[in-house]
């Protein structure tokens, strides 16, 4: 968060640098002071969120039916009867305790989270933050679960449930992940499980543009990560995105690149479909048809999305929800976006 409002102050100080030949110092004040009332408005946020109560539930189907008997089935079946389909006859599920695919998958997932510690106390961060800004949102019970890695459904977010597949967020390089192609096994990591939970619920908040330009869907992306910085302020950006250190840090070099190559082919009003693929949707590389495109990470129209609704909202004083309702139009005239150079 506290970088969004650096990028303001440095906008304010470009407005002021015609006094730099003549009061330096004043231009050193107004910085200290602006970067001091930044701070302190921050921390003063989060000691609000800190304080709100949540009552999260967590339970850890993955572990009780890994250590559950045969005879212990309809019990579970009771207890969770959303995880077992009517059509299944208990039999598959008595054969299931003894798969050795699935003992494995047990055990990784218990040797990578243990008693889950560590992404409770974030998913409660989470959910502070949701409920200081959406008031109204009913916090859901939360069950751990193993998949079979179907990586696609990892996480499923209802009205009062959150299924998380654990299995999938072993670590890039897990074997289990080896028939995946790379740059869906990238995301396949703990540091991105919260992002995710996040991406479930701004899907619940945000909804989809009609307006089918380039500019609009990048908008659109672009609040769901803004919905991050004000989520989840402890990850960094590159969790927020689903990119590795490397691949932020491309897109931050690249920027300026980027834009001109969108401004230049008259993309940003584009209608064409392809522009999802070639640089909204998840791809091992964005398609610039560049000899560029082997370096870069996908989805990085994305990227350029959120850097245009951070341009607007340290421009305008308005609600994190009356930002979701805004057209991308407006948002993008009022933000004044320049790439960073």
């Amino acid at each position: 968060m506290l970088a969004v409002n650096l990028n303001a102050v440095v906008l304010k100080m470009k407005r002021l640098s015609k006094y730099l030949d003549f009061h330096p110092h004043i231009l050193l004040l107004f910085l200290i002071s602006t970067l001091y009332l930044a701070c302190k408005e921050v921390d003063k946020t989060e000691e609000s969120i800190a304080k709100i109560p949540i009552d999260l539930t967590i339970s850890r189907f993955d572990r009780e039916f890994a250590r559950a008997e045969p005879d212990g089935i309809s019990l579970l079946k009771s207890k969770y009867p959303y995880l077992f389909p009517s059509q299944f006859p208990d039999s598959i599920w008595v054969a299931k305790l003894t798969d050795t695919i699935q003992l494995e998958l047990s055990q990784e997932v218990d040797k990578a989270f243990g008693d889950f510690t560590e992404q409770s106390t974030d998913l409660e961060s989470l959910f502070r933050h949701i409920t200081y800004y959406f008031p109204k949102f009913n916090i859901p019970k939360v069950v751990t679960v193993t998949s079979d890695v179907r990586y696609n459904d990892r996480i499923i977010l209802t009205d009062t449930l959150l299924l998380v597949g654990l299995d999938n967020y072993l670590g890039a390089q897990h074997h289990f992940y080896e028939g995946i192609q790379r740059y869906i096994a990238a995301g396949l990591d703990e540091k991105y499980l919260t992002s995710d939970v996040a991406s479930a619920f701004a899907k619940k908040v945000l909804k989809y543009p009609r307006n089918r330009t380039f500019l609009s869907r990048m908008v659109h992306y672009g609040k769901e990560l803004y919905l991050k910085d004000k989520l989840l302020p402890q990850i960094t950006d590159a969790q927020k995105i689903g990119y590795t250190d490397e691949e932020i840090q491309w897109a931050r070099e690249n920027e300026e690149q980027m834009w001109r190559y969108f401004v230049e082919n008259e993309l940003l009003y584009s209608t064409k479909s392809e522009l999802d693929r070639r640089f909204l949707d998840p791809a091992p590389f964005s398609k610039f048809r560049l000899e560029l495109d082997s370096e870069s990470p996908g989805r990085v129209g994305r990227y350029i999305g959120w850097q245009i609704v951070r341009a607007f909202m340290d421009k305008n004083d308005i609600t994190l929800q009356q930002l979701l309702g805004l057209p991308a139009d407006e948002i993008f005239n009022k933000s004044k976006y320049k790439p960073r150079k």
